[in-house]
């Protein structure tokens, strides 16, 4: 099994830093750029040529053909023969297949619940609903009535117009999200359907106080379709309309900022009050990952989760690709076998589906986690679901679908990070946790996202974008489990308003990104 890592990862100390994270790996990871000569008493080797930080180091001699582990897992095959002390990369490690045994349910555990759940300053809706944060929200049905969404979200921008929110503390802000999709498409296929799911589940967001929902008129994702497929209805919280009905540009702009000046005073009259932390849907991000993803930042993601968890909350875990060859480690975890299969079931859609498109799994990861010391798809894959902790897999939901269940989930997902959290906010997420080792500039509106730097350089080099320095964990200054616990008071902060980075930044209207599956013709 995948350690946790949930104590000290203490490097060994002398001339050369190195981590070992199981005792059956057959590589290290370095931390400081190694030369060739340089001494690892821990190992009782010595470097055999130039190998980057983050980047792994062989320990024995490797055979052509010869399963190499890390985490105590295989995450690829020597490609060339290797000798101790060699770097160990793309030069010489590729993916291949191998059997995994999915076992589902075997090591499904009860979950110790906690004695005195914890809490957060949450906006408590009129059914019940509980938000994180209160926006009024504009969406378009198409991409041609795009430019009128954004240019009525500009209209009460604060850094543009100081005035227009001024009367309006409460209101977190106005926000356009438009995609590229909506017209061209099959009117009975999966891609308007997983749009128009994609869009409902953002419709009826706690976050979002009350919403506009704009289309041109001729395209194929007709509102009122949209409309009785997601069991909406047009009320004082939700107006649609079209350009082409409405009579132009200007005139759908100036209805549309009309509406949302009658909106704002029902959407300022609210304030937070403590509400328990089983109301927290989180969406688990990594990306722009490095060969610390795994040892640091994903770990203490991870024992935030469990800690989640026991207190009655909602982790989602996603990107179908980058569990990709340890999704038998989630498998054994499933709270019944039926939940294992469905977890199968979509890695072997992702199989198909990238085997009629030409493409491969090993595409990921990118050359960005290439450089930063990521080699193959497993690896990334065994460091990626460390996000998830180690309480049990309790459901497994299609893109988009709404998460009903309590705690840890999983949702498929490509692993491209704001399609993925596109769709984990459609599903309810109300705040993102994004883990990054070679740095990331994301938000995700209107749910807050919260990052976490891999390692110390990072976050140093990054500051203006990161919320949590993860870096101690490489050094033995901190614990995973220590970090996971500030890690879950943070989360508790920011859901209840204090702002991100990203938020600070603005960041979350462009990130908006449903999955397009459908041919577009």
């Amino acid at each position: 099994m995948l350690s946790n890592h949930a104590g000290n990862l203490q490097p060994s100390r002398g001339t050369a830093r190195v981590i070992r994270l199981h005792p059956q790996d057959d590589v290290v990871v370095v931390l400081d750029q190694m030369i060739a000569g340089t001494p690892v008493a821990s190992e009782g080797l010595t470097v055999a040529g130039l190998i980057p930080p983050g980047h792994k180091m062989a320990t024995r001699s490797i055979a052509q053909g010869e399963a190499v582990r890390r985490y105590g897992q295989i995450i690829g095959f020597a490609t060339q023969p290797i000798r101790p002390g060699q770097h160990v990369h793309t030069h010489n490690l590729s993916i291949g297949d191998f059997a995994r045994d999915y076992a589902h349910g075997a090591d499904a555990r009860p979950t110790v619940m906690a004695a005195e759940p914890a809490t957060f300053q949450g906006i408590v809706r009129a059914d019940g609903r509980v938000a994180t944060r209160n926006y009024i929200g504009i969406l378009t049905s198409v991409n041609c009535s795009a430019t009128v969404a954004r240019a009525i979200a500009d209209h009460f921008r604060r850094d543009i117009h100081p005035q227009a929110l001024a009367d309006y503390p409460n209101v977190d802000g106005v926000v356009a999200l438009t995609h590229h999709s909506g017209c061209a498409m099959d009117a009975a296929g999966d891609g308007l359907k997983m749009l128009q799911r994609t869009l409902g589940g953002y419709a009826t967001h706690p976050n979002f106080a009350s919403l506009l929902i704009i289309g041109l008129g001729c395209e194929t994702n007709q509102i009122p379709g949209l409309l009785a497929t997601q069991g909406l209805s047009d009320g004082p919280n939700l107006h649609t309309f079209t350009i082409q009905d409405t009579g132009g540009t200007t005139r759908t702009i100036a209805r549309g900022i009309e509406l949302i000046r009658e909106m704002l005073p029902q959407a300022n009259a609210v304030s937070r009050q403590s509400v328990a932390a089983s109301h927290l849907r989180i969406g688990l991000q990594c990306g722009g990952s490095d060969g610390y993803s795994g040892i640091s930042a994903n770990p203490v993601l991870g024992a935030a989760v469990d800690l989640l968890v026991r207190h009655g909350g909602t982790a989602i875990l996603s990107e179908t690709p980058e569990i990709y060859g340890a999704e038998h480690l989630l498998t054994r975890r499933a709270q019944t076998p039926d939940i294992g299969r469905k977890l199968v079931e979509r890695i072997r859609w992702w199989e198909e589906y990238c085997a009629r498109n030409g493409a491969s799994m090993d595409n990921n990861p990118s050359s960005g986690n290439k450089a930063g010391g990521l080699t193959t798809v497993l690896e990334k894959s065994l460091g990626g679901i460390a996000k998830a902790g180690s309480t049990n897999l309790m459901e497994v939901y299609q893109y988009a679908e709404p998460v009903r269940a309590r705690g840890l989930v999983f949702m498929d997902t490509p692993g491209y990070d704001p399609v993925s959290a596109t769709g984990q906010v459609a599903g309810g997420a109300n705040l993102i946790c994004f883990t990054t080792g070679r740095g990331s500039a994301y938000g995700c509106a209107p749910a807050p996202s919260f990052k976490l730097a891999t390692n110390t350089a990072l976050w140093q080099r990054q500051a203006d974008d990161m919320d949590l320095d993860c870096g101690g964990v490489l050094d033995g200054s901190r614990s995973i489990a220590e970090l996971g616990e500030v890690l879950f008071r943070r989360l508790l902060e920011t859901a209840s308003g204090k702002q991100s980075r990203s938020e600070l930044h603005g960041y979350g209207q462009q990130e908006f990104v449903p999955w397009q599956i459908s041919v577009i013709t």
